[in-house]
């Protein structure tokens, strides 16, 4: 599957507004018959582009108050040592997001945590003793403006 055509943008749009749709549900809002639909499916989930189905949770509820930006500055950006720190990081599911980036810094992450006290713990004791970590730079979520784990598919549009 090289390129998305109408239904398939169209599926991609409906499944990230709701993966719980009946393949029955979501032909009929595609426009297509339950078959098809279903073979469009199954080929966008074997081409990668479907990588999994997940349920949202909100963090408040299950007790995650603080959502902490942190940017690692490594001691030593060489290709070893920033493997060793990625899969560190990999293994800590606190760390809810981890980006390699330009400018100041290394990796930029999002860190959950039950509250301030637990958060310094956690920095204290895990953040700063990851490998090849020489600095951390804390800031904190004072409230969500926008959160989403939908893409925009615009620019699919034939």
């Amino acid at each position: 599957m090289e390129k998305l055509d109408r239904y398939d943008i169209q599926i991609l749009t409906e499944l990230q507004a709701d993966a719980r749709l009946t393949n029955a549900e979501l032909a009929q809002r595609v426009g297509l018959s339950a078959a098809p639909c279903w073979r469009r499916v199954r080929a966008l989930e074997e081409a990668g582009f479907i990588k999994g189905y997940r349920a949202e949770i909100d963090r408040h509820r299950i007790g995650l108050g603080v959502l902490a930006f942190v940017r690692l500055d490594a001691d030593r950006n060489t290709g070893e040592r920033t493997r060793e720190m990625e899969e560190a990081i990999r293994k800590i599911p606190e760390i809810v997001s981890c980006h390699y980036i330009s400018g100041a810094g290394t990796f930029e992450l999002q860190v959950v945590s039950r509250d301030l006290d637990t958060f310094a713990q956690f920095a204290r004791e895990v953040l700063i003793n990851l490998p090849n970590v020489k600095d951390i730079h804390t800031s904190f979520s004072l409230g969500e403006v926008k959160a989403s784990s939908s893409w925009p598919l615009a620019h699919l549009a034939p």
